[in-house]
């Protein structure tokens, strides 16, 4: 089997905090901002109360491969792929204290490695922008009333 995926990485990476609870992923859904691709939907929300134990400054991933997409193999091989091209890629510009879901396309498993880093990329980037969208504070359009 052959695969695009870059071999070997310089140094051993410590794990990405991932999201394992079904109400952190159900949270990312209801209430967070999406980027949709053609490879897969990126959502994102801002991490829980202060019952977290993981501390603010670390981003959480996690990865969501429905049964409609492939049978085991090809949701496990879609799955693999994603984690390791968020490995290869030192998380993209993921924003610390916020919770990542991706929901895998059947796109994903047949798509290059670098198609899918760059998708990546744009998302965060994406999800960014309109974070600091909603973070600015609106001025009205008329003027104050003396």
């Amino acid at each position: 089997m052959t695969t695009d995926a870059p071999v070997e990485s310089q140094k051993p990476e410590k794990k990405r905090a991932r999201l394992r609870r079904r109400q952190d992923f159900v949270r990312a859904s209801k209430t967070g901002a999406r980027f949709s691709a053609r490879l897969f939907t990126l959502q994102m929300a801002g991490q829980g109360g202060p019952e977290e134990t993981v501390s603010p400054a670390e981003a959480r991933f996690g990865f969501t491969v429905t049964k409609k997409v492939a049978g085991a193999v090809g949701r496990n091989r879609i799955r693999r792929r994603l984690k390791e091209a968020l490995r290869i890629s030192g998380d993209l510009g993921a924003r610390p204290g916020r919770d990542y879901v991706f929901v895998a396309r059947r796109g994903a498993l047949d798509a290059p490695f670098v198609e899918i880093v760059s998708e990546m990329a744009k998302g965060f980037a994406r999800l960014d922008e309109r974070s600091a969208a909603k973070a600015r504070p609106k001025q009205k359009d008329r003027p104050a009333a003396s």
